[in-house]
């Protein structure tokens, strides 16, 4: 019996996701393999290297320096998520991420990026988190302020633009339990983007505006065929009871552990269900 794990993305609404993991850890809730998207990608790596608190503690320190996330950053880089500062440094330095843990779980950490030439997504397996770094920062490129990430010749944006939420990847890479980490609620409809932005930015790119062009339409869907799948007792789902109202780019240390506080307690409160779901 195989289990796996899907992250939604949403830059700071992640902070949900982040409580629910440290829920898991608390929990001792085993996956052998997670999917995730943009900030799913970002926080899930912390289940497998077992480091608690992580995600909270270094987003806390570090969302309100300049050095990580700036209008500076992006003008002079074309990042507002500095790449060097959040992709590196902090790792490496800051709040070290426990590599030998994550590689001594043993379970598949995949990740979603969006290829920019076919408008499709696509699926990366993270051997060796440090060294496949680009990997996550590719799927964790929001589109409008981030610029593409180039691997093996391609080039990538944010995850969430082509699968935001991969339940059906999921079911098809062999895992027999599959639960979902949702960052917003279930009355959540996402509306359409603005086409002349669109265009403006991504012109050269046809497939790629074709694909954020139907981005609502394709995650309204994929959150019917989760609805459908959680009543069929396929999937097992948490998800906030209501709008997280939380910024993207949040920096605000109170409203970061609010929502890491909403994301651990409905992890807590699911607890017995989701343990019953992993045993059936």
């Amino acid at each position: 019996m195989k289990t796996g794990l899907v992250l939604e993305g949403g830059a700071m609404r992640g902070m949900y996701t982040a409580g629910v993991l440290d829920s898991f850890l608390d929990h001792d809730v085993q996956v052998d393999g997670i999917l995730g998207v943009s900030a799913g990608a970002c926080f899930g790596c912390n289940l497998f290297s077992k480091q608690r608190g992580r995600v909270l503690r270094y987003n806390k320190r570090f969302m309100g320096d300049p050095r990580n996330v700036s209008l500076r950053s992006l003008l002079t880089t074309g990042d507002i998520i500095n790449r060097e500062f959040a992709y590196y440094t902090i790792p490496t330095q800051y709040d070290v991420f426990d590599e030998a843990a994550f590689e001594a779980h043993g379970g598949e950490y995949w990740v979603v990026v969006t290829n920019v030439e076919t408008g499709e997504a696509e699926y990366m397996q993270m051997h060796h988190l440090l060294e496949d770094i680009e990997m996550m920062r590719a799927s964790a490129s929001m589109p409008f302020c981030s610029r593409m990430v180039e691997i093996g010749g391609k080039k990538y944006l944010d995850g969430g633009v082509a699968d935001s939420i991969p339940v059906r990847h999921a079911m098809t890479m062999g895992f027999d339990k599959v639960i979902v980490v949702l960052t917003q609620p279930l009355s959540y409809r996402k509306k359409p983007m603005n086409p002349a932005m669109i265009k403006a930015y991504y012109r050269k790119y046809p497939n790629l505006c074709r694909t954020l062009l139907e981005r609502h339409e394709r995650y309204n869907a994929q959150t019917e065929e989760v609805r459908r799948l959680e009543k069929e007792g396929k999937i097992f789902v948490i998800r906030p009871e209501e709008a997280l109202r939380i910024r993207r780019l949040e920096k605000d240390p109170a409203e970061l552990e609010r929502v890491h506080g909403l994301g651990f307690r409905d992890s807590e409160e699911s607890m017995t269900a989701l343990k019953a779901y992993l045993e059936a």
